[in-house]
C-alpha cells in the first residue's frame, strides 16, 4: 500500500525514514492560517486546532492520491491556553522567546491518517516543556547562532539542536516534541499491515 506524508517538514520525513518507514512526501494543498481562523473565532483550543489541521492535511492529500494511506500532522504551542504560530521574522522570534522564558508550555502534536477522503485514525500528545529564565542577551546570542532556523518552528526553537540549551525540564515523548507522535503512529501502521 502506498504511504504518503502530507507534510513539507524535513524533521517528520527524517523521523519516518530513520524508523524504516517509506513514505512519499507530498505537502497538503491547504492554507493552515485560513483553516485556523474560523476555529480561533469559535474558541477552539490550541489542542483542537492541532487535531483539526492534522486531519485537514490528511484528508486533502488523501483525496488527491486515491488508494494511498496518508499521514497528516500538525503541532501547536500552547502557552496558558494561548496558541503561538511560527515566528514571521527574527523580532517575532525574539518576542516569543521572551514570553516563553522561565515558563512552561505545551506542544500539542497531532497525527491523523486518512484514505480516500476518510479519517481512519487520529492521535494527539501534549508534552510539557519548561524553558529556563533567559536574559535578553541570551536570546540574542541564541538567535544569532541559529539564524533563519528560528523561523522554521513554533516557539523559535528546535529541541534536537541548539534549542535544547534553552530548557530546564521536559516532560513527554521526544518524538511528539519533534512534531510526530511516532510510537502510536507505528502501532497504527502495523495494524494496517503497512509496517511490520
Amino acid at each position: 500500500m502506498k504511504l504518503v506524508l502530507a507534510s513539507a517538514s524535513a524533521t517528520r520525513r527524517r523521523l519516518l525514514a530513520e524508523a524504516g518507514v517509506d513514505a512519499e512526501a507530498r505537502p497538503a494543498p491547504i492554507d493552515e492560517r485560513v483553516l485556523e481562523a474560523p476555529l480561533l473565532r469559535a474558541g477552539a483550543t490550541p489542542r483542537d486546532i492541532a487535531v483539526a489541521l492534522a486531519s485537514a492535511k490528511a484528508l486533502a492529500t488523501s483525496e488527491a492520491v486515491p488508494g494511498a494511506l496518508v499521514i497528516g500532522a500538525d503541532q501547536t504551542l500552547d502557552l496558558d491556553g494561548e496558541g503561538m504560530t511560527k515566528p514571521s521574522d527574527t523580532d517575532a522570534a525574539r518576542q516569543q522567546l521572551l514570553r516563553l522564558s522561565g515558563r512552561s508550555h505545551k506542544l500539542h502534536s497531532a497525527v491523523a491518517c486518512a484514505r480516500d477522503g476518510t479519517i481512519l485514525w487520529q492521535h494527539v500528545e501534549s508534552p510539557t516543556l519548561t524553558m529556563r529564565k533567559l536574559a535578553p542577551e541570551d536570546i540574542a546570542r541564541y538567535l544569532a547562532a541559529v539564524g533563519e532556523d528560528a523561523l522554521s518552528s513554533v516557539g523559535a526553537y528546535q529541541l534536537e539542536g541548539r534549542g535544547i540549551r534553552l530548557f530546564e525540564r521536559i516532560d513527554g515523548d521526544f518524538f511528539a516534541i519533534l512534531g510526530l507522535p511516532l510510537l502510536p503512529l507505528l502501532a497504527f501502521l502495523r495494524s494496517q499491515k503497512v509496517v511490520e
